[in-house]
């Protein structure tokens, strides 16, 4: 990889008027005005209207009351501060890290360009997820499995590229959404640069080459038995981008110098950072709420060190001195955070118990944090020369890193006392047969509106009411005769364009509004 390509500021859109890419010139390269390219790209994410609505997009709890507790929006800004604080350490303290940029020779600076491409990627890491958070994925997948016969190939396997639906991802959408859904005046959507949008790409593969790499697999499998296997599985599981952006995608590597199956690297940083926030701060928010205490936390990740030392396999392939520098950095958490809650104890402060917990789970994260950030930014700087290995890609950052452990052990804590919290799955629940509810009933305004031989039940009053609520924007693509996807692929992307761009409470109100009306 070289790192000039990969932190390329060209735009699509000036590519396209000028016919010229970075492989010929030194386009992509040269900075105009005060601002650096990249940095302008975090200012037009930060002013879109899908961010604004973040604020009402679940993060852990739904229609949550207390403003206290976090929303999609207070966490993107969250793992964009915590992104943007490793970049600038990395810019400044570890550029040697970083050969062969030339950002001299394009008068712009590594400590200007890196810290404003973590912040932008970290501020739109979240913009595609659907309502209800991942259960609001989890319902777009289960609706089309259960509602729509998608073609099959001649095996009679469905065509991968279907599988944008019924394995719905919210990265893939992110990439959608800011590339083709916000349209100003043209086909290049917020038009970001080469480099931010080839960070955003959190999953570098297609549903295609996700099914390709594990058919061949099976087929081994079942034709060859146990014999070594030549084949490999893809190293992730989702896809991160849909068909429909495949020769964007295809043109975003072209200038970048990566390919399909091969992060940028300062993706794996963002990545790092949106574990780090939701495991420290999702466990803030459970105490916030009163569904564990500070105590429940310290005691939990005691015993999770006590398990772990016993049963190895909670630490899958971490030596004996590995593991005792994560235990180390576990307990310096738990020694300084309780050493504060002490001081906290005083009856002299006068604090009830509610705001002692609240102090307490303060310092804490304040701690955790810290930790966490210090072992990412080194881990990164001792692991940049497999993260950059194009042959075989590494999975994620936190994993190399000393506080693994720690972001493991929070993760159960949040599984155990939040997430599966009665009142949490209640809400759940309630969000995902919403989901599928509305889904079913702007289904009638889309499906078979593109035929006009048989249009199904698209012409009804109800039909036409419908698919009138959905975005004119997305109707507009839907409905662009230079769309050359295949029908049902419209169809189903129009139907997730429209949950997906939806808040938690206009959902509801929407699904309420139509039931009225779907007599």
């Amino acid at each position: 990889m070289d790192w000039n390509k990969l932190l390329n500021n060209g735009r699509r859109k000036d590519k396209s008027n000028k016919q010229d890419h970075y492989w010929n010139s030194e386009w992509g390269m040269i900075e105009n005005g005060t601002r650096e390219e990249i940095e302008r790209d975090y200012d037009r994410i930060l002013f879109l209207a899908p961010i604004r609505r973040l604020a009402d997009k679940t993060q852990v709890f739904p229609l949550e009351q207390n403003d206290s507790v976090r929303t999609r929006l207070t966490h993107s800004y969250e793992v964009s501060n915590l992104a943007r604080s490793i970049g600038t350490q990395l810019a400044y303290e570890k550029d040697d890290i970083f050969p062969g940029h030339n950002l001299e020779k394009r008068k712009g600076y590594l400590t200007r360009s890196l810290p404003a491409l973590l912040a932008a990627i970290g501020l739109a890491h979240d913009l595609g997820n659907p309502p209800f958070g991942h259960q609001g994925e989890s319902a777009i997948q289960d609706w089309f499995k259960e509602n729509v016969e998608f073609p099959k190939n001649e095996g009679g396997r469905i065509n991968p590229i279907y599988h944008d639906f019924t394995k719905f991802d919210g990265n893939s959408q992110t990439i959608r959404l800011l590339t083709q859904l916000q349209i100003l005046n043209d086909q290049f959507g917020v038009n970001l640069t080469y480099a931010t949008l080839a960070a955003l790409l959190k999953y570098p593969q297609s549903s295609e080459y996700v099914d390709e790499r594990n058919r061949k697999i099976e087929e081994w499998v079942k034709t060859k038995g146990k014999e070594p296997c030549p084949h490999t599985k893809p190293t992730w599981k989702k896809h991160g981008y849909f068909h429909s952006e495949s020769s964007l995608i295809k043109d975003i590597w072209e200038e970048t110098g990566l390919k399909e199956g091969v992060r940028h690297p300062i993706t794996y940083v963002m990545e790092a950072c949106d574990d780090i926030a939701y495991s420290v701060l999702d466990a803030e928010d459970i105490v916030k709420k009163g569904l564990a205490s500070f105590h429940d936390l310290i005691n939990h990740l005691e015993h999770y060190m006590s398990c772990a030392q016993q049963n190895e396999k909670e630490l899958k392939g971490t030596d004996e001195e590995k593991q005792k520098g994560q235990f180390e950095l576990i307990q310096n958490v738990i020694d300084l955070s309780e050493k504060k809650h002490k001081e906290f104890s005083s009856p002299a402060l006068g604090l009830t118990p509610t705001e002692l917990n609240d102090v307490s789970m303060q310092m804490f994260r304040v701690y955790a944090i810290g930790v966490l950030i210090k072992a990412v930014t080194e881990a990164f700087e001792k692991n940049l020369k497999s993260l950059l290995n194009t042959e075989k890609p590494e999975k994620e950052l936190m994993a190399l890193s000393e506080g693994s452990a720690l972001c493991e052990a929070l993760k159960k804590f949040d599984f155990k006392w939040g997430y599966k919290n009665k009142s949490v799955l209640k809400l759940e629940l309630e969000g995902h047969n919403y989901i599928k509810s509305l889904m079913s009933m702007l289904w009638i305004g889309i499906h078979g509106r593109l035929n006009k031989e048989k249009p199904e039940k698209s012409n009804t009053p109800f039909g036409e009411y419908v698919y009138g609520r959905i975005s004119e924007n997305y109707r507009r693509i839907f409905e662009d005769g230079n769309n050359d996807l295949p029908e049902p692929y419209k169809e189903a992307q129009l139907l997730a364009d429209a949950i997906s761009g939806m808040t938690d409470s206009y959902l509801i109100s929407l699904h309420n509004e139509l039931k009225e009306l779907n007599i």
